[in-house]
């Protein structure tokens, strides 16, 4: 298949125009998926406890040097193949959204001083996208300092120094300039999306700091879109000032019904009542800026997870068709999240009965049971320990309010997602105590698309014409 077979561009870089994303004169909507848990790794995705750099030294102190090499080498390997690009494109999309994490690029010890090891494993997922008519939105996910307050951006704490430390924000500067240097005029790249999810807790750095990088970045490469989140998890856009040039400002829109605790749908979720109706007034709500603007709409992250149970899952399913009928209306584009992972929301999974899920199974049940992970677990079998704090802080600090989602979640983020899953790093690792370095691969393995299984109900869903 040639490049043109792909039915992608040959020639012109995707361009904004008013409301629309052009290529040449031709009008695209982008859809397609988040690569969470590759170059950007997430516990919820692949199984382990905490933070990815928690993960990596406690795998290393049990496998030793050469089988912990080996492991993520394979991994990284296959992860995201020629044959997973080829099946992004069976279903009928058209881009990826590679989200990745700094100390691919950078070491801490050595800030500014880059790796080539990081642009080579970006080239790889941007060149199989290629092959297969399929766009690349880089995604810087974890910056230095951490620019939000949870997992996802590598952050062990729920405190995002990225905003308040200079060096920091020097660094990411100096890392675009050199990703923009590499990638210009490269057309398979649809452009860069600087900063995942930013919390800002002040709102006063954000606005600022996005003018001098797209200062930054447009004096390497004048041509690719820039993708820029809003404040507060990508929902809040009236600190960002008035619209950029050639960019897109990018809502996430998780529904209620679709998280893990979520209620039926439609139905009461979280004390509200969620149907049709409402996930498209909170759409309309999240994307108020880019109407108001007159600037393109893309969904840089939705989806619900899924339960195991068939009937909670369909009400999962009907949700998701109807957000993707929603985006269709109004003209957006999108990225589900997630690709790939180990059975809770990606659209291919690691096979339960690999021998690493058979490993891992006890972690995953601990914290399921405890509630360490944020993102697909409840605190049903901790309510001992957290209502006693709830009332406490209700009682004696009744106007606290910490960003970004208020007390009681700063509770549950410091005693789940933080204590808890700290405490818990190490028995994941233990869990592959004794493996040599050929082991390591093959457990790696479960991760290469001939080995996943697909959900193909969603796959039927998000491939149908609207």
């Amino acid at each position: 298949m040639t490049l043109a077979d792909a039915g992608g561009p040959t020639a012109a870089i995707l361009r904004v125009e008013g409301p629309r994303i052009l290529d040449g004169e031709a009008p695209v909507l982008l859809r397609g998926f988040g690569l969470g848990g590759w170059m950007n790794m997430e516990n919820f995705i692949t199984g382990y406890a905490g933070t990815e750099t928690q993960h990596r030294k406690a795998l290393r102190r049990v496998l030793g040097d050469e089988a912990y090499d080996s492991y993520f080498a394979r991994f990284l390997s296959v992860f995201f193949t020629d044959a997973d690009a080829a099946h992004v494109r069976s279903l009928g999309m058209n881009s990826v959204r590679i989200p990745f994490n700094y100390r691919h690029f950078e070491d801490d010890a050595e800030p500014f001083v880059l790796k080539e090891e990081g642009f080579a494993l970006l080239d790889r997922a941007v060149d199989a996208c290629a092959r297969h008519g399929i766009y690349a939105i880089l995604d810087l996910h974890a910056v230095p300092g951490a620019q939000n307050q949870h997992w996802h951006s590598d952050n062990p704490t729920q405190w995002a120094h990225f905003w308040s430390q200079r060096q920091f924000q020097d660094r990411v500067v100096h890392l675009w300039e050199r990703i923009a240097e590499r990638y210009r005029g490269n057309p398979w790249v649809a452009g860069y999306n600087p900063i995942n999810e930013p919390g800002d807790a002040e709102g006063t750095t954000i606005g600022p700091f996005y003018r001098r990088l797209e200062a930054a970045i447009r004096a390497v490469d004048p041509e690719h879109i820039l993708f820029l989140d809003g404040n507060r998890y990508s929902t809040q856009f009236d600190q960002l000032g008035d619209p950029l040039p050639n960019c897109v400002y990018t809502a996430h829109d998780y529904a209620l019904p679709g998280f893990v605790d979520g209620g039926p749908y439609p139905g009461v979720s979280r004390g509200q009542y969620i149907d049709r109706d409402r996930v498209e007034e909170t759409f309309l709500q999240r994307t108020a800026y880019m109407r108001e603007t007159g600037t393109p709409i893309w969904v840089g992250e939705f989806g619900p997870v899924y339960t195991g149970d068939p009937a909670r899952d369909e009400q999962r399913y009907q949700l998701l068709d109807d957000q993707l009928e929603i985006y269709a209306r109004h003209d957006a584009s999108w990225a589900l999240w997630t690709y790939k992972d180990i059975g809770l929301q990606g659209a291919v999974s690691t096979d339960p009965n690999s021998e690493y899920m058979r490993r891992i199974a006890p972690v995953l049940e601990k914290k399921s049971r405890l509630g360490v992970d944020s993102w697909g677990s409840t605190d049903a079998g901790v309510r001992d320990v957290l209502e006693p704090l709830e009332r406490l802080f209700e009682t004696e600090f009744p106007d606290f309010a910490p960003f970004p989602w208020g007390a009681r979640r700063w509770i549950h983020g410091h005693v789940r997602h933080v204590m808890l899953a700290e405490a818990m790093v190490g028995e994941y690792a233990r869990a592959f105590a004794g493996v040599s370095a050929q082991e390591a691969e093959s457990l790696a393995d479960a991760f290469a698309f001939e080995n996943s299984v697909r959900r193909e109900r969603l796959e039927r869903i998000i491939s149908t014409p609207r």
